[in-house]
């Protein structure tokens, strides 16, 4: 199964699109799609570039996103990793 993801124009949070067209932060809250479906599903975001912007597939199993895409939707879903708290404390532990 597939689901669309994207950012949302107006702050930037990773959104996901539900099944009644609307976006959430939710990933449980999510569409999912079979492949025909989704790139019908994916073309109809696209219209949406007011809203969001990059909206493309993510392979998702039990509402969790699967294969390749697991890593990335996981550092978006937590914020940047450059510049962030979590790299300030990285580099405390570090001595820097």
């Amino acid at each position: 199964m597939k689901a669309i993801t994207a950012n949302r124009l107006a702050d930037g949070r990773v959104v996901y699109r539900c099944p009644n067209g609307a976006w959430t932060e939710s990933l449980s809250d999510a569409a999912l799609f079979d492949d025909a479906a989704a790139e019908v599903a994916l073309a109809e975001a696209a219209f949406e570039h007011l809203l969001v912007v990059g909206a493309y597939l993510i392979d998702v199993e039990a509402k969790a996103p699967t294969g390749r895409e697991e890593v990335r939707e996981n550092i978006r879903q937590s914020g940047p990793s450059a510049g962030s708290l979590h790299t300030g404390l990285a580099a405390q532990k570090a001595g820097a």
